[in-house]
């Protein structure tokens, strides 16, 4: 299976909106998005992104789903928005029905994903974020499957080898 890894760093809040709207733009269905990262990293403000470029209204305001757990938004496909964080097992998964989620014709945020990786579709774009400083983002992306290698290859054409 093909895969690729580039790394693109956010100086702002409004920066990492820009790169999730971007992926947003060029989401297609099915597309799996395993967010990791610590608490207040910007895995939130990249889904905020990502529905702008998923055409989710503006008066529908994403939100960390950490107590409702999953959150659903329409726009030009559907956004299931996902937290595991307060999950401890397999079964737990069942219960939310995020096999179904996943095999239904939109895009799957997943928020806290390193908690349950072994489960998720192998085809998917996972983003690992980490805090440089109280504004500095860096996002590594690692892709698996042709259309996530084509989404990192259109970030590579849009933000450069290195940003």
């Amino acid at each position: 299976m093909k895969s690729k890894t580039h790394q693109i760093i956010s100086h702002s809040p409004e920066e990492t909106v820009r790169l999730g709207a971007f992926l947003g733009k060029h989401l297609t269905n099915g597309s799996v998005i395993a967010l990791s990262g610590e608490l207040g990293c910007g895995k939130t403000c990249l889904t905020q992104g990502i529905a702008r470029g998923l055409q989710v209204p503006e008066d529908l305001y994403v939100t960390s789903p950490t107590y409702t757990l999953v959150n659903e938004y329409p726009g030009r496909l559907r956004l299931f928005h996902v937290d595991l964080y307060r999950l401890g097992t397999i079964v737990e998964l069942d219960e939310i029905g995020l096999d179904e989620i996943m095999g239904c014709d939109n895009v799957t945020v997943i928020e806290w994903a390193e908690k349950m990786i072994e489960v998720l579709p192998k085809k998917r774009l996972f983003i690992s974020i980490s805090i440089e400083d109280h504004q500095i983002r860096n996002f590594l992306l690692s892709g698996s499957g042709q259309s996530a290698v084509d989404l990192i290859e259109k970030c590579i054409h849009k933000f450069g080898p290195y940003t």
